[in-house]
């Protein structure tokens, strides 16, 4: 049974993010009035206020006990979406990725909130291992041993608008840049996800509100990551040189720029999951969520050409 959520509260955890930022948009784009947008970065927080007025705005750390839980008084529905995706320190991980969840299903069990969606990662299934992804794994189970009611999503590798790492970053580095090293031969088999699309999937999981599905969503166009890196190029009109370095070269650039940064856009964990041959398989999104993908080249346009959303990129928490 389809349920009509357009005027009941939605509350969106870790909301200032990547996604959340889309989600807050595409929401109300499609006529929900009663959204609440939980974050502790407060600068972003500032800019989805800015861009979606009349969305309420909470600046908390759901890591932490506080008023922010009342928020969930009387809500239809919870999109969890808060996570530590990158940096160097491993509490920071725990902190942001586990002991938060813990607190949000405290405060969903007080509160009697109907239903959750909760936005994990296609790392669960990944051989990598590091901080994010074995964190990411235990915040699932977290969530599915707690009884909720709701279901799990788990997206691969995402861009679009206000992405600060990932292509956001790649694209704002070959602008500023002589020539765009690419590690070994750069034929990896990427399966990224367009974040309107991921969007277009939550929604209809608030809408549909399927109990304990667990859906994995991957981009439907795959696509090499060097080929990735041609058409970021291709769609902002660039002419930087594409150069193919040997990935101890790489790893070792990456290292050395971790010193000067405890934030690196690209980690030497993150090196190796690229290069660790992940082949995802994932829902037929068209069969399941019920609207057509968007292809690789259409959503990069879209990201790096809108008049008003391609020249914003959340800060990293």
């Amino acid at each position: 049974m389809t349920l009509d959520l357009h005027s009941r509260k939605i509350v969106i955890t870790g909301a200032a993010g990547l996604v959340g930022q889309n989600l807050t948009i595409m929401l109300r784009e499609l006529g929900y009035r009663q959204l609440v947008a939980i974050d502790k970065q407060q600068n972003n927080l500032a800019l989805l206020a800015q861009l979606n007025p009349g969305v309420r705005t909470v600046h908390a750390d759901v890591a932490d006990e506080g008023a922010w839980s009342e928020e969930l008084r009387d809500a239809g529905a919870v999109v969890m979406l808060h996570a530590q995706i990158g940096g160097l320190e491993p509490g920071a991980y725990v902190r942001n990725n586990i002991e938060a969840t813990d607190r949000i299903l405290a405060a969903v069990k007080k509160h009697g909130v109907p239903y959750v969606v909760h936005i994990s990662s296609s790392v669960v299934n990944s051989v990598a291992d590091d901080d994010y992804t074995n964190t990411k794994k235990v915040q699932e189970q977290h969530f599915l041993a707690s009884g909720v009611a709701g279901c799990v999503l788990r997206p691969t590798l995402m861009y679009g608008w206000f992405d600060p790492k990932h292509f956001g970053w790649l694209a704002r580095f070959m602008e500023k840049v002589p020539v765009f090293p690419i590690p070994g031969h750069g034929r990896y088999m990427r399966q990224p996800l367009y974040n309107r699309d991921f969007c277009r999937a939550i929604e209809w999981c608030l809408r549909n509100q399927p109990q304990g599905a667990i859906y994995d969503l991957v981009g439907q166009d795959r696509i090499d990551y060097i080929d990735v890196i041609r058409a970021i190029r291709r769609v902002k009109g660039l002419k930087t040189p594409i150069v193919c370095i040997p990935k101890w070269l790489f790893a070792m650039l990456l290292r050395i720029y971790g010193l000067f940064t405890k934030q690196p856009p690209f980690t030497a964990a993150q090196l190796k999951a690229l290069t660790a041959g992940d082949d995802f398989q994932g829902v037929d999104i068209r069969k399941t969520f019920d609207f057509e993908p968007t292809p690789v080249e259409a959503g990069l346009e879209e990201t790096f050409t809108h008049p008003v959303y391609a020249k914003y990129a959340v800060e990293r928490a």
